[in-house]
């Protein structure tokens, strides 16, 4: 009984189908940008994942290198 009054408050349906339009089109402008936002933040965390282990193997050959001469 009190559930459809508070839910007919938010939930709107229009009978011309055209004003799915602007709601689409803001979506498919967020969903891309979305997108492109979470591949650039991959490829640069590959990037710097690939730096890490380059100083990581540089740091492994430096002591090794010390062990040798101690």
């Amino acid at each position: 009984m009190f559930l459809p009054s508070v839910l007919s408050l938010f939930l709107y349906f229009p009978e011309d189908k055209s004003e799915y339009i602007p709601a689409s089109i803001t979506f498919a402008i967020f969903l891309i940008g979305a997108l492109l936002t979470m591949r650039f933040i991959i490829k640069i965390s590959k990037r710097e994942a690939q730096k890490a282990k380059e100083l990581e193997e540089q740091i492994l050959k430096n002591n090794q290198s010390n062990q040798r001469n101690s």
